[in-house]
């Protein structure tokens, strides 16, 4: 059976109560906690960041797993570590980086095994983003939907499919180029994601969780767009896209694109 899914919007607590942490922490049910740091150019201090909030939750077993090229990670000896976690936690950094050194790799296949074991795969800012089938790579924060390669996308892990996601969402301001890379294929959805915020994504329903906003934005049903005849840089035209802004222990069905309604919504 597949596991679960912890997508994070970045600079989560890592201090004080640690929501989103203790969410990963738990659920790895005592097993080990494997901390990939690939994406990141400072991954010696990050991966002590973490294994000090992991172990203050009770982890005993948090094992660094880092990969300076790609080289690193083709042998089942690299893997091993992996074999024996509960959880796999992608720190932020650089998603390219990660998806290049990593994908397809016996590393990455432990880690897909970890998943469909029923284990817990979470990623935090760049991490969050290399978790989808196809990734947000670059592109403008702060400007409305424009034209062009101002938005770039690239195959991600493909733990999830159907979203384009997008982290540090309402602290950075890319509401235009999450919608902008929905209106490139509006067969995937937009998942924004704001900070100290995180999805916990279960057989096709995700919560949410943490102290910000998600973000859902819907192309299905656009009746125009301006996305395949506007010029480099020129502000697109998207009409009718679907918006829902969803707050923390809210629930979302992806197969049915909607928000779930609970009678025992917060009291």
């Amino acid at each position: 059976m597949a596991g679960t899914l912890v997508i994070i919007g970045g600079h989560e607590d890592r201090e004080g109560e640690k929501v989103i942490l203790r969410e990963v922490a738990e659920r790895a049910g005592g097993k080990r906690v494997v901390v990939v740091t690939t994406a990141s150019e400072e991954p010696d201090d990050m991966m002590e960041v973490y294994r000090k909030a992991f172990t203050d939750l009770g982890v005993k077993d948090v094992v660094h797993l880092h990969q300076n090229n790609r080289e690193d990670g083709l042998s089942e000896e690299a893997a091993a570590p992996v074999k024996r976690a509960g959880a796999v936690f992608f720190t932020g950094g650089d998603q390219l980086r990660l998806t290049s050194q990593l994908g397809d790799t016996p590393v990455f296949q432990a880690i897909q095994d970890v998943y469909r074991d029923g284990g817990v795969v979470a990623g935090t800012s760049a991490g969050a983003s290399a978790l989808s089938d196809t990734m947000l790579v670059s592109g403008e924060s702060g400007s409305s939907p424009r034209a062009g390669d101002a938005t770039r996308m690239a195959p991600g892990f493909g733990f999830v499919e159907g979203l384009v996601i997008d982290q540090h969402f309402a602290e950075r301001g890319r509401t235009g180029r999450l919608l902008a890379a929905i209106a490139q294929n509006p067969k995937s959805l937009g998942l924004g994601i704001d900070e100290d915020t995180a999805v916990v994504v279960e057989r096709q329903r995700f919560k949410v969780i943490g102290s910000g906003g998600v973000y859902i934005f819907d192309a299905s049903k656009v009746t125009y767009s301006t996305v395949a005849d506007a010029k480099e840089q020129e502000p697109l035209s998207v009409h009718d896209a679907v918006v829902h802004a969803l707050a923390p222990g809210d629930t979302f069905d992806l197969k049915q694109r909607r928000p779930v309604r609970s009678l025992a919504k917060k009291e």
